[in-house]
């Protein structure tokens, strides 16, 4: 699969068109259509795998695992910290699918005393 297949792949199962994420990464509106013919640049990949929530390998090619793993470095994760955090909806999925305010209440009624 070519880095335009992935990316339009992503794109759709987020609910997005290329020229949506393209504007969204700060690239022009039809930028990634011409990937299908050339290959873009390191700095346009990392603003839309930013703006699509997978790695940087991942719409190159090089893994099937959406989200880059260096289990070195892993840390546990505190969830009422995560849904406190107010951008906490770019980086937190379910499915490839951002979960709504109403899934980040249940999260913290799910684990409050």
């Amino acid at each position: 699969m070519t880095i335009f297949e992935r990316t339009k792949e992503i794109a759709k199962k987020r609910g997005l068109s290329l020229q949506d994420t393209a504007t969204a990464a700060g690239i022009g509106i039809n930028s990634i259509y011409g990937w299908k013919n050339k290959k873009p640049s390191i700095d346009r990949i990392k603003a839309v795998a930013d703006v699509l929530g997978v790695s940087v390998d991942y719409l190159l090619g090089n893994t099937d695992d959406m989200h880059s793993s260096n289990t070195q470095n892993k840390q546990p994760v505190d969830l009422k910290q995560v849904v406190d955090d107010e951008n906490w909806d770019e980086w937190l999925s379910f499915d490839g699918k951002p979960l709504s305010e109403a899934d980040k209440e249940i999260i913290r009624r799910l684990f409050s005393e």
